[in-house]
């Protein structure tokens, strides 16, 4: 039992005990299409965090975008955070409405 415990603390890269929402983050994942194999970052801010996922938005021209991450998925390279945002509420689902300089986040 201990070591698959420690298995599973020694493949997870990123501490996600440090993230909340609120937090601008890029995460670097790994792409197949065919048979290449690339990495592409994904830069948003966290709506929510649960026990094993996180989501991430970002607005794209006029477009919101949003990407559900598994918090042990093997296609995750790094993490890096940008920027601590101070909000209220654990899961902002509010800011899905806000658009323009209303969408910004207080730094911490």
């Amino acid at each position: 039992m201990i070591n698959k415990i420690n298995f599973v603390s020694n493949t997870s890269k990123i501490d996600f005990r440090k993230l909340n929402s609120g937090d601008n983050i890029t995460v670097y994942y790994s792409i197949i299409e065919g048979e290449k194999k690339r990495i592409q970052s994904f830069k948003g801010v966290i709506i929510k965090i649960k026990s094993q996922t996180f989501t991430v938005r970002k607005i794209s021209g006029e477009i919101g975008v949003e990407r559900i991450f598994n918090i042990n998925q093997t296609s995750i390279k790094k993490v890096i955070l940008n920027k601590k945002g101070q909000v209220r509420k654990s899961k902002i689902y509010y800011f899905r409405k806000l658009r323009g300089k209303k969408a910004k986040i207080k730094e911490k």
